[in-house]
């Protein structure tokens, strides 16, 4: 078991840098993540750009693939996005209390990341988290946390608009995020 701290010792020293994987902490546990294929990219792609149109930089900056710090839970993910509070992040990590919305693409990782990354995240009491289930074309909206479990839970699908807690000029259309 590693320790948040331990790990950004490790991670300040250059331990993974000889790793052609990137690795996240969770846990405790250093995990190896699985390479992103041109699927999860294009998503990825697709989001940050909806992100950062319909959201202003002076109240939410969008991070793509950036660590998040979980110290109490002894955890550092790499969500796919975050919409954290604006400004800058010279001198630590986001944490829990920076996030606004916390985003994972799921091709392959879809029982981790609802059972797993959701009660991480509850457990932090980030507000909100999508995964956006690629092979089930909907996405799953976890809202609420108290006590360290999401209180909302629900699903979108194509035809629907799905707006986020925090402020956004405009829903995500879920059926052009999926393709016709």
């Amino acid at each position: 078991m590693i320790t948040a701290s331990e790990y950004s010792r490790m991670v300040d020293c250059g331990a993974f840098d000889h790793l052609d994987r990137r690795v996240e902490l969770f846990r405790g546990e250093i995990r190896e993540m699985n390479p992103a294929g041109p699927v999860h990219n294009d998503y990825i792609a697709y989001l940050n750009h909806w992100s950062v149109r319909n959201t202003t930089d002076d109240k939410i900056r969008v991070l793509v693939q950036l660590d998040l710090d979980l110290g109490d839970l002894d955890s550092r993910p790499e969500p796919d996005l975050l919409w954290v509070q604006a400004g800058r992040y010279l001198n630590r990590h986001p944490t829990a209390a920076d996030v606004r919305l916390a985003i994972e693409v799921s091709d392959s990782s879809l029982q981790a990341d609802l059972i797993e990354k959701a009660e991480l995240y509850g457990q932090a009491g980030i507000v909100e988290y999508w995964i956006i289930d690629i092979q089930g074309r909907c996405i799953h909206v976890f809202r609420a946390p108290v006590q360290g479990k999401y209180t909302e839970r629900s699903v979108f699908k194509p035809g629907e608009l799905l707006l986020p807690i925090a402020e956004c000029s405009k829903a995500l259309d879920i059926e052009d995020l999926f393709g016709k």
